[in-house]
């Protein structure tokens, strides 16, 4: 069996997308691949957006920004992850991005959010998401919200792809699901197209049925999960039927990371063991080995991203986070993500000392500043996940830890926020490194016409992250691949 396209997109979420629909619109024939029905990690994402310098949705909240300003704040967080060039382009096009989106249906709000949280709940869809307030003194650029959260109830990562979905559909992509590439094809050095293997009839309404049934159980109980998707990998292995399909001019991986590669995360960042793997068991590294055996190179593989958020409850900001010794530690103010790296420098374990004044106005804000998936954990870590007493003495002999120093009023409490703190507090982790791009198109250096994009490549977030950052980098990276493919096929 074979399908001839100009273009082959590898990986259908939000990189995938942002590719197909500009090399659709570019006047090229595209064909998407995924191996399940679609979606991957971003749907199961927070739908956040990582935007600036003048959004329309931060001009209508009242929020003075610019691209300087961005800019001055993410290379804080990006470092050498891409050139000073590439960061600057991304910042500039970064209102110009989020608008094209909403060209594309996703659904966006000016609603602003009047305290530091991690996620904001559904009455607010534009908030602060990164470090800012923690990276600059007075002199610096003040701290504005730059998380675009797309307005839907809940967890926003369903609805917003499910609109850059249909604005795929709507731009005439062929998308085949149930179809997992396996090789890619070379013809006088340059990929030429993808070896696949695809299911069809009752063997691909099974498969779809049960990457639908596990792909929350797989992240939040593991091991249903794996005998879910255990079983959908056999009826790939039994009833996948070979297809070839040929790529006039070009193929972009768009398949995600590797934080399903328990082997790989075991050999690349052992201390991060016990956190949640955010992501479904497409994100196994499969799209970034296509590119290596092609001939492409990767870098930051052993970057891991842990999030261990401190808010909701905003009040807990007020805590000092202390390590196995007592010692403080870190800023409380910062995004999840670097307080996790903090922790995992530490060993994993860490405690946040909270005198009684910030634990009762923390209780108190529980109920107006947490959604419902957030509530359980945070009544989990507020009752089990910590431990209280009437002296500093005490409450370090409880949790088994060194005196720290004391810290608000008694009586103290101690919350558990190591990376293994339990199962009512998980801790979530992806991967961030991948193949090395030209940074100008997007193509994979060394194998002509191969591109990479989102997290099975190297880009902006490849080196820390804040929220949205890795959804923003999958639009600017997906786009970026998608324009250049369609000039190759122009040829």
């Amino acid at each position: 069996m074979e399908v001839t396209a100009d273009v082959v997109v590898v990986g259908f979420g939000a990189a995938g997308a942002c590719a197909a629909i500009e090399a659709a619109a570019g006047g090229a024939s595209v064909v998407v691949l995924d191996r399940f029905a679609g979606g991957g990690a971003t749907a199961l994402s927070g739908g956040v957006v990582y935007a600036g310098g003048g959004t329309r949705q931060q001009v209508e909240a009242g929020v003075t920004d610019s691209a300087d300003a961005m800019f001055a704040y993410l290379k804080h967080e990006v470092r050498d992850a891409v050139s000073e060039a590439t960061l600057r382009r991304f910042c500039e096009d970064s209102a110009k991005s989020l608008a094209w989106l909403e060209d594309q249906g996703v659904p966006f709000s000016s609603a602003l959010c009047p305290f530091k949280t991690s996620y904001p709940t559904d009455d607010y869809y534009l908030y602060q998401s990164g470090s800012e307030d923690a990276v600059f003194d007075d002199s610096g650029p003040d701290p504005v919200p730059r998380g675009h959260r797309t307005k839907a109830k809940g967890t926003s990562g369903k609805a917003f792809f499910t609109r850059l979905a249909e604005a795929t559909r709507r731009a005439g992509v062929r998308i085949m699901t149930q179809t997992r590439a396996v090789e890619l094809v070379l013809e006088d050095g340059r990929v030429a197209g993808v070896r696949c293997r695809t299911l069809t009839g009752l063997p691909r309404a099974l498969h779809s049925a049960l990457s639908r049934a596990g792909a929350k159980p797989w992240i939040y109980y593991p091991p249903v999960g794996r005998k879910l998707f255990g079983l959908a990998a056999l009826l790939e292995r039994r009833f996948g039927r070979p297809l070839t399909v040929t790529a006039r001019r070009g193929v972009v991986i768009s398949a995600g990371g590797f934080i399903a590669d328990r082997a790989a995360i075991r050999e690349l960042g052992p201390a991060y063991r016990g956190g949640l793997a955010l992501g479904t068991p497409g994100d196994d590294g499969g799209g970034i080995r296509l590119g290596v055996e092609a001939g492409g190179k990767t870098a930051r593989m052993d970057k891991i991203s842990v999030w261990r958020f401190i808010t909701p409850p905003s009040a807990l900001q007020r805590g000092v986070l202390v390590d196995s010794e007592g010692r403080r530690f870190g800023d409380t103010t910062r995004y999840g993500a670097a307080i996790g790296n903090e922790i995992i420098e530490r060993g994993g374990k860490a405690w946040l000392l909270v005198g009684d004044d910030v634990l009762r106005v923390a209780r108190a804000q529980v109920k107006t500043q947490t959604s419902p998936f957030q509530r359980w954990q945070v009544r989990y870590f507020l009752n089990r996940g910590m431990v209280t007493a009437p002296t500093i003495e005490e409450v370090a002999a409880k949790a088994g830890i060194g005196t720290p120093e004391p810290f608000g009023t008694p009586p103290y409490s101690l919350i558990n926020v190591s990376v293994r703190a339990g199962f009512g507090y998980p801790c979530p982790m992806l991967t961030l490194g991948g193949l090395v791009v030209d940074e100008e198109t997007g193509e994979v250096r060394g194998v002509p016409g191969l591109y990479a994009a989102g997290r099975s490549a190297v880009g902006v977030c490849s080196e820390s992250y804040v929220s949205g950052l890795s959804l923003a980098d999958c639009v600017f990276s997906g786009r970026r691949a998608g324009l250049h493919v369609v000039k190759e096929a122009r040829c």
